[in-house]
């Protein structure tokens, strides 16, 4: 019964927080217009990792040149010895990179974004959300603690993955749902020590 009424008040807690986000993204004008000038209030650290199998290139650079407009400095993995790398591998040196402390996060391109997230989170420390929406990129964050963000070439426009990487990096946490901390909290333990 208790987890029944935690669910109702986490279900009633993120519709207010989605409340709450589509009223700010109507404020900053990503709601209607994604080519909007992003804000300058990402992450306070600046370091991440990024990489993309070679039919995701385009999209990625784009992005790596939106994250040094605002002062990143981005690691770019895909590559090796001048080759490109497919999205197994490039994964894989992005992950092994993240668990031995470059960077706290990571963006990865591929085709649909998927391939990319399933060999991320076979790493452990590494939660790697595959989002198809900008309002998805903020509550992998917000409820998940997401620490990688997979995106498709088939699936983003620019514009729109850059709301989505902007809504990633600036998004705490528990953010807009600090009622549920301690829930989420623990069920982000719980999760991280499925290890079957």
């Amino acid at each position: 019964m208790k987890t029944s009424s935690t669910r109702r008040a986490f279900m009633t807690q993120v519709g207010k927080a989605g409340t709450v986000l589509a009223a700010a993204g109507a404020l900053t004008g990503h709601a209607d217009n994604p080519k909007t000038e992003v804000k300058q209030t990402m992450t306070e650290n600046k370091k991440i990792i990024v990489a993309a199998d070679p039919f995701a290139v385009p999209l990625k650079d784009q992005i790596v040149a939106f994250l040094k407009e605002r002062g990143y400095e981005v690691t770019d993995y895909s590559k090796t010895q001048g080759q490109d790398r497919p999205y197994f591998d490039s994964a894989v040196a992005v992950c092994e990179a993240m668990q031995a402390g470059a960077a706290p996060r990571a963006l990865l391109f591929c085709g649909t974004g998927m391939g990319m997230s399933i060999v991320a989170n076979r790493f452990r420390g590494v939660t790697a959300a595959v989002v198809e929406s900008v309002f998805a990129a903020k509550m992998c964050r917000a409820i998940n603690n997401a620490n990688v963000l997979c995106l498709g070439q088939m699936i983003w426009g620019t514009e729109m993955a850059k709301a989505a990487v902007e809504a990633f990096l600036n998004t705490k946490f528990t953010e807009g749902l600090e009622g549920l901390s301690g829930f989420l909290h623990d069920t982000c333990k719980k999760v991280e020590a499925i290890r079957p």
